[in-house]
C-alpha cells in the first residue's frame, strides 16, 4: 500500500473561527471542505511544505516557527493510506486570495463538528480534534 504524506493547516484568526477551504473542481473530493495544505515534495519537511501550499493555494506567507501540531490524521483510502500531521497557524501575512480558484469559509469552532459531512473522511476526526483543541 502506498503511503501518502500531505501537511494541512488551520488558520485561526484568533477571534474564534477557523479556515476550510472547498476543494476546487477537476480534483478528488471536489467540493468537498478541507484545511488547507497538500502533499510533500521529495526532501521536504511537513513545515515546509506547508508553508509552500500556503503561498500557492491561499497567496500568504506563514512563519514556520510559530506553528503549532494540533493532531495528526492516518486513514486508508482504497488507493493509498493518508499520513497528514496538522498544524495551528494564528500568524501570517498577506491577505487570504485563493489561488487555485476555490472558496473559502471562516467557522466557528463549535460548528466544526457540523461539517463532518462535507470533509473527505480522513479529516472528520480532525474537526472534533480541532474543536477540542481551541475551544
Amino acid at each position: 500500500m502506498k503511503i501518502l504524506h500531505c501537511v494541512a493547516g488551520v488558520l485561526d484568526d484568533c477571534k474564534g473561527k477557523v479556515l476550510l477551504a472547498t476543494r476546487p473542481e477537476g480534483k478528488a473530493y471536489a467540493g468537498f471542505h478541507e484545511f488547507p495544505g497538500g502533499k510533500l515534495e521529495i526532501d521536504e519537511t511537513p513545515e515546509n511544505a506547508l508553508a509552500r501550499e500556503m503561498k500557492e493555494e491561499l497567496g500568504i506567507d506563514i512563519d514556520i516557527t510559530s506553528l503549532k501540531p494540533i493532531t495528526f490524521a492516518s486513514h486508508l483510502y482504497p488507493e493509498f493510506h493518508l499520513v497528514m500531521p496538522l498544524y495551528h497557524i494564528t500568524r501570517w501575512q498577506g491577505d487570504i486570495a485563493p489561488q487555485e480558484g476555490q472558496d473559502f469559509v471562516w467557522v466557528s469552532y463549535e460548528d466544526l463538528p457540523k461539517f463532518a459531512s462535507k470533509v473527505p473522511e480522513a479529516n472528520i476526526a480532525l474537526l472534533d480534534s480541532v474543536a477540542s483543541a481551541l475551544s
